[in-house]
């Protein structure tokens, strides 16, 4: 796809993401539209994927290790293929396979289980090893939280992946530099962040807007020259991006939006829809 039609393709993601938690009454709607643009990259332009066979032996494989932001992940599914996109309003209600936190076992689509902060990463290095091991081709990515790698785990995950050279996995970290509690630095610094994966032999990319979609293009087109080591993609977004009143403000990294907000929200991203069909 062209820049212009994956710009097109995340307002429409976000559409998803704003529309789903706002009919859930809850939800992470921050987090899930800081990585919105990346959302879209990846399964429209990046992955070597098909929604008609969701389990193909030789696809890329996608955990979302901060699985709090499954809203974004739920809406790009939804808008690739993999299931209606009028599915979306039923995340987390009773009998809907959109629930909080994504299920391997319940919608197309999804690779891992993954929601307890932490985990998803070594689930991902667990399936970049065993592609190793079987002589498989197909890569693996996972998508961190700046808060998340707060937890060990991710550590310990990231120095095997290093170890053992493994060149097929992405890891991708969403800095918006804001959790729930309020910004990285106030609740638990984890900066420098690329220095910290680069001595656990990760090649490393930082991206300066990682809502910047010819910018995500340029990093993910250097980690496919990468080899020997995992990459780690260090992108700076903003939390709650395309929705102005939520930008920057932690108070909306899990809460839904009212009806009012909501209709304020979508008003705005269906304006910049029609400022880039401009273009």
């Amino acid at each position: 796809m062209t820049t212009l039609e994956l710009q097109k393709m995340a307002v429409e993601v976000r559409k998803g993401i704003v529309t789903s938690v706002h009919s859930a009454k809850a939800g992470h709607p921050g987090g899930s539209l800081s990585a919105a643009d990346l959302f879209t990259y990846l399964y429209f332009e990046e992955m070597n994927i098909d929604p008609a066979d969701p389990k193909k032996a030789d696809r890329d494989r996608f955990v979302l290790s901060k699985g709090h932001t499954a809203p974004g992940l739920y809406s790009a599914l939804a808008h690739r293929g993999y299931f209606p996109v009028e599915d979306l309003p039923t995340l987390r209600h009773i009998g809907s396979h959109l629930q909080g936190h994504p299920c391997i076992a319940h919608t197309p689509g999804i690779d891992m289980s993954s929601g307890s902060l932490g985990q998803g990463i070594s689930a991902a290095v667990g399936m970049a090893l065993s592609a190793k091991l079987d002589g498989k081709s197909w890569h693996v990515y996972t998508l961190l939280g700046d808060g998340e790698i707060q937890e060990g785990q991710v550590w310990e995950a990231a120095m095997f992946a290093g170890a053992k050279n493994l060149d097929n996995l992405t890891v991708i970290v969403d800095n918006n530099n804001l959790q729930i509690d309020g910004t990285v630095e106030e609740v638990c610094s984890p900066y420098p962040i690329d220095r910290k994966f680069e001595a656990f032999n990760f090649h490393v990319i930082n991206v300066a807007d990682g809502n910047d979609m010819d910018q995500l293009r340029r990093a993910f087109e250097e980690a496919k020259t990468v080899k020997g080591s995992p990459v780690a993609i260090i992108m700076k977004t903003v939390k709650g991006k395309g929705v102005s009143f939520m930008e920057n403000n932690a108070g909306w990294h899990g809460k839904a939006p009212n009806d009012a907000e909501y209709e304020t929200a979508m008003e705005e991203l269906t304006k910049a829809g029609e400022a880039l069909c401009q273009k």
